[in-house]
């Protein structure tokens, strides 16, 4: 698979990233590159070769859900530095840039 300087173009779009033309030279042939490799992957005969999810033969250790008392809201804000209407107030940290 060829790579091209569209393609960088498309995925930095989709990324909301800028390069300079310089940049997009540089990654389109980097890009290029790592493709490259795994098309030689995609080469080897693995076919004798079990198929694994992990590399290591564990298992989760998971526990039976059970249903615990909660906080009531008065205990949840007790040490909260700023609430509003019940619920905890925090500053705005997303903008419209």
């Amino acid at each position: 698979m060829n790579i091209t300087k569209s393609d960088v173009e498309k995925v930095a779009a989709l990324a909301k990233l800028k390069f300079s033309e310089n940049e997009l030279e540089k990654l389109t042939n980097e890009l290029g590159t790592i493709v490259d490799y795994f098309e030689k992957l995609n080469e080897v005969d693995t076919s004798s070769i079990a198929r694994i999810s992990h590399i290591h033969d564990i298992e989760n250790v998971t526990r039976e859900d059970q249903v615990e008392q909660w906080l009531s809201q008065e205990e949840a804000l007790r040490n909260a530095p700023d609430q509003k209407n019940g619920f905890f107030s925090v500053p705005k940290v997303i903008s419209n840039e």
